[in-house]
């Protein structure tokens, strides 16, 4: 491996991580290193199947992370929507309370 060819799998692989971050994005991530991967497996098997193992993981979580941001995004709306409800029921009994 050149320096020249190393500098570029590592822009490769920067570029992949970059695009890692976005969940929608994961395709493009997954081709990209696919092609640094296999370039990767003819010089340096054991590296390249530690390399997929490490992405594998990173692409795991990133899910992950994108799923119980969701999950936490809706409780916050619910108990947003909880809080709406006991404050309108409150003044809905104080109303009542006054007409009687």
């Amino acid at each position: 491996m050149t320096q020249s060819s190393s500098h570029q799998d590592l822009a490769q692989l920067k570029k992949c991580l970059a695009l890692a971050q976005d969940v929608e994005k994961h395709q493009e991530a997954k081709q990209l290193f696919e092609q640094l991967y296999e370039k990767l497996a003819e010089e340096n098997p054991q590296a390249a199947s530690l390399l997929d193992t490490i992405w594998q993981e990173l692409i795991a979580a990133r899910r992950s992370e994108t799923f119980w941001h969701k999950i936490s995004d809706f409780e916050k709306d619910m108990a947003d929507q909880m809080f709406q409800n006991l404050t309108q029921s409150r003044q809905n009994y104080l109303r009542l309370m006054q007409e009687m």
